[in-house]
């Protein structure tokens, strides 16, 4: 029976998808590859965009990729197409540009769209933004160098990385969220509190537990947001950070399954053969807390990119990793290290709360379950991350409260 050569297509470019791709071409130097994303550019590093919108550092310092490597690793490289449909029977992908792409393993890493901002008076009206891509972050930068005032709108890593780039460009900032502090899914009363006295220091209006009703816009751009609790913010330009929407519509109509993200196993395999998902987009098994969830961090989806890279290769490695992420916060810095979830019943918690350097403070907050430490979030000082996220790799057991709350001071 003659065979031919793998065949292989990858939804989206981000660093799964790229990685992913990367692992294949090392593992099978013959296979075809083709690499599909709706941006004009190869690979960049969307967590260098809130340096790059603080104007830290330049553009050509957020790019990961360019074109040639591609061209020199022989990856078929798909600009600017959409993906309209997979056929998961006949093994075909099929783009908005009329191409039909046959496989023999697809990936899944297609992230997601940034929920827009849908009130009254928003639709049509210029200068009102979401901060995911480089041409966002591009078009935001140049919006703020005509600006006098602006709103920060939501309560994600997204909208405080906005409400950063607008206070170090010298903007008259408001942070507006609907939670009762930042972060609410993971921090609790007193981290907010540190969220909130760190962004004051920078000039930042802090407004908790109202939200956007209406913009006002005059001549097309926005002039002033009226809220549910009846303030009248100026605003020049609006930034908004109100969550995603993960990108799976394409899926509709195959048998692969979703939920709130794209459902694998350990190993990132779908319920549909040959059919993988890797980054954001995918709900994956996860040991350590024993269930599905899904992650928006970059060092997760570097890893799901390189054992979908192996597994659709015909390997069989499992995803077990303890993912970080890290992020200046104004003038500090903010890790948050594997399960943070403050809503998880099945979660114990250990909080500390101490003077910083600055004039800040320090935060720390451990996640447990059954005893084992599984999160970490970190405001203030890095000290002694490092061993927490061995702690949570080895899984070690703190049986007793004492034994927990000295994890806290770990230096």
């Amino acid at each position: 029976m003659a065979t031919h050569e793998k065949r292989y297509v990858i939804i989206g470019n981000g660093v799964a998808g790229t990685t992913a791709a990367e692992t294949l071409r090392k593992n099978d130097p013959n296979c075809s590859i083709h690499l599909i994303t709706n941006e004009p550019y190869p690979l960049y590093n969307r967590v260098s965009l809130p340096r790059f919108l603080q104007g830290v550092i330049v553009e050509k310092k957020v790019m990961i990729r360019d074109f040639a490597w591609h061209e020199q690793r022989n990856i078929q490289f798909l600009t600017e197409t959409l993906v309209t449909s997979v056929h998961t029977d006949a093994r075909v992908v099929v783009t908005d540009k009329g191409q039909h792409l046959p496989y023999d393993a697809l990936l899944v890493a297609s992230g997601g769209w940034a929920n827009p901002l849908c009130v009254p008076g928003a639709d049509g009206t210029r200068h009102i933004y979401n901060f995911v891509t480089l041409d966002d972050t591009k078009t935001i930068i140049a919006r703020m160098l005509e600006s006098k005032t602006a709103l920060a709108y939501g309560g994600s890593f997204i909208a405080y990385e906005l409400c950063d780039g607008f206070a170090i460009r010298k903007l008259n900032t408001t942070w507006l969220m609907r939670g009762p502090y930042w972060l609410r899914t993971a921090l609790d009363p007193e981290g907010g509190e540190v969220v909130d006295n760190i962004a004051k220091k920078f000039g930042v209006e802090v407004i908790h537990g109202d939200e956007i009703e209406s913009v006002v816009p005059k001549n097309g751009v926005p002039s002033y947001v009226k809220t549910k609790k009846g303030r009248e913010i100026q605003a020049d330009m609006i930034g908004i950070g109100l969550g995603i929407k993960l990108n799976t519509s394409y899926l509709a109509g195959t048998p692969v399954e979703v939920r709130s993200g794209v459902v694998v196993n350990e190993f990132l395999e779908t319920n549909v053969p040959g059919v993988y998902a890797a980054g954001d987009v995918a709900e994956f098994y996860d040991p350590i807390i024993s269930r599905h969830h899904t992650m928006g961090t970059w060092d997760n989806a570097l890893g799901h990119g390189r054992i979908a890279g192996v597994n659709m290769a015909g390997g069989h490695q499992a995803y077990v990793d303890v993912p970080t992420y890290t992020s200046p916060l104004f003038d500090v810095n903010i890790a948050v290290v594997g399960t943070a979830e403050s809503n998880n019943p099945e979660l114990e918690v250990a909080t500390l709360r101490e003077p910083g350097e600055k004039g800040n403070e320090n935060y720390r907050k451990l996640f447990f379950r059954d005893n084992k430490l599984v999160g970490v979030l970190m405001i203030g000082s890095p000290k002694g991350r490092k061993k927490l996220v061995e702690l949570v790799k080895n899984q070690q057991i703190f049986a007793t409260t004492a034994e927990r709350e000295a994890v806290l001071t770990l230096k």
